[in-house]
């Protein structure tokens, strides 16, 4: 079974979500971005979500995790939750 680490960032809004993304790509760091904005109770540790096998988070986080580039950011991805800034930090297919 698939299995990857991740971390991620939740925020209410896209608008919100593309800022801190822009804000990354531009230098700064997604733990300490996390651990301001994210709501997710993961934030206090940088977004990090620890390592998990493919089915136990929601469909839309499968998606990016398992199928788009690792220790890249992706998104903003919307979920039930609110928008999401992922990143893949590693993958066993």
């Amino acid at each position: 079974m698939a299995r990857a680490s991740a971390r991620h960032l939740l925020v209410e809004s896209e608008e919100l979500c593309n800022e801190l993304k822009t804000r990354i790509e531009n230098g700064e760091k997604f733990e300490d971005l996390a651990k301001e904005y994210s709501q997710c109770p993961s934030g206090a540790k940088g977004g990090e979500l620890g390592t998990f096998n493919q089915g136990d988070m929601v469909p839309e986080f499968d998606k990016v995790v398992f199928n788009e580039a690792v220790n890249v950011v992706h998104g903003p991805v919307q979920t039930q939750f609110g928008y999401h800034l992922l990143e893949t930090t590693s993958r066993e297919d």
